[in-house]
């Protein structure tokens, strides 16, 4: 009895082990195949599609506007050219306790996402919030350092600026530019390109067209900060 259960046990550990293989082998072919090729589709883009359409038309890095290019970084990841994946004195700062009395609809340890860790997320995971959120903490852990190994920064601003979702069903900064001022994406302004990015993290509720309250106060902002990092050598030398 005791020899049964103990082959069955080395059984599942033996179908555990090549199951965690298989996923590793097929999960790095897929992270290779995507610093060449972009996406077919994603999760997030999949879901969509059943209740708001799919809207997407990838471009490649000389099709995209260099002021959306800068503007991703100044409002989402300043220290997008410094860091390895994670920004770990945002992660530090997220984790610590909000002040008695003070509201925020942030959760903890929330807000402090990198733009590696969003694409790890948009291109290769699933949304959602509550439970869902840290179960995909640990394959997001994984796919932000490949791809940071394998991509390399370009190549990731690349992508998330063709997969991130800009609008209901709007995905891809090529699609939303069409969509709001009917021109290419390479021929954003800089506060067209700051209005988009602006809608972000929530392209459903805080609208470019027409401009809800929170694109219409927060877009200046990305500009103003667009300006005083765009003198940053190490930025230019990812969005030239």
């Amino acid at each position: 009895m005791a020899k049964k259960k103990s082959s069955r046990l080395g059984k599942i550990g033996r179908w555990i082990r090549r199951a965690l293989l298989i996923m590793f082998l097929s999960s790095l072919v897929y992270i290779i195949l995507c610093k060449w090729i972009m996406p077919p589709i994603t999760i997030t883009q999949a879901a969509n599609a059943f209740g708001y359409g799919l809207k997407r038309d990838y471009v490649s890095w000389n099709d995209i506007s260099y002021n959306i290019k800068l503007a991703a970084i100044a409002s989402e990841d300043q220290t997008y050219p410094d860091h390895s994946g994670f920004d770990w004195d945002a992660i530090e700062k997220s984790l610590r306790p909000k002040k008695k009395g003070k509201k925020t609809r942030i959760p903890l340890g929330g807000g402090a996402s990198t733009i590696t860790q969003q694409v790890a997320k948009n291109v290769f995971l699933w949304q959602g919030g509550g439970i869902d959120r840290f179960i995909r903490k640990v394959p997001e852990l994984y796919f932000t350092k490949m791809i940071e190994w394998i991509w390399g920064k370009q190549r990731i601003l690349e992508v998330y600026l063709n997969v991130i979702e800009m609008g209901p069903g709007i995905f891809g900064v090529e699609a939303a530019s069409r969509a709001y001022f009917g021109k290419g994406a390479r021929n954003l302004s800089r506060a067209e390109a700051a209005m988009i990015i602006a809608c972000l993290p929530n392209p459903k509720r805080f609208s470019v067209q027409p401009m809800s309250r929170r694109v219409a106060w927060r877009y200046p902002q990305i500009v103003q900060q667009m300006h005083n990092i765009e003198d940053d050598p190490d930025i230019q030398a990812i969005i030239r």
